[in-house]
């Protein structure tokens, strides 16, 4: 049966239905897709206010550095449990087609380029809320692929799960994907005012300084 061949809510009916939500390794994906971006996000407002890991690692840098070794094996680990949870489950018939494995290609190759080239342009530093730590870039980046994205690690990761679960036509990878997208969103209410809060407070140091 193609997809024209459905309706809506019959489509989102057998979606839901291919979901294994008793499958560990779905609830583990689940899991740390949510913990994540909470973790960081804690760790990093704690370390803006306390500076411990400055402290522990003996340098912001370093401690920036340590932190961005956790994130990125905690990402290993999500990461991990997706690929495993995709294999446990149930190929979702009316995802089963050529043009929507073409489609899951074309948006994780898409995702991947985003997250590369924004951590090629941030670095390390940058990547890993380096401004948490008081390590401040000069100048907003703008160039690709900021210029068509504003946030395209985030973007560009979701679009790597949703990409990798229309490939293989899993619609419990799909509802990962759109979980992924709601925590970045909410993580971006929470990160963005407040690194606008860090690099007001530099500029107005700035300011007083030039007087």
């Amino acid at each position: 049966m193609g997809i024209k061949d459905l309706k809506l809510n019959d489509m989102l009916l057998d979606a839901v239905a291919d979901i294994n939500g008793d499958d560990r390794d779905f609830r583990m994906a689940v899991f740390f897709i949510v913990f994540n971006p909470l973790f960081w996000n804690i760790v990093a407002q704690v370390e803006y206010k306390t500076h411990f890991l400055t402290r522990l690692a003996g340098g912001a840098r370093r401690g920036c550095y340590a932190l961005a070794f956790v994130i990125f094996s905690l990402g290993l680990v999500r990461d991990y449990y997706f690929s495993r949870a995709l294999k446990n489950q149930v190929t979702t018939a009316w995802l089963d087609q050529d043009a929507v494995r073409y489609a899951g290609a074309g948006l994780f190759v898409f995702g991947q380029v985003l997250v590369l080239s924004s951590m090629w342009r941030l670095g390390v530093t940058g990547t890993y809320l380096g401004d948490y730590f008081g390590i401040l870039m000069e100048d907003r980046v703008t160039s690709f692929p900021f210029n068509v994205s504003d946030n395209p690690m985030y973007q560009g990761s979701t679009l790597t799960f949703l990409g990798t679960s229309l490939y293989y036509g899993k619609a419990a990878g799909v509802f990962a994907a759109l979980l992924v997208n709601l925590m970045y969103t909410m993580a971006l209410k929470l990160e963005e005012p407040f690194t606008a809060m860090i690099y007001a407070k530099r500029d107005e140091e700035r300011a007083q300084k030039a007087k």
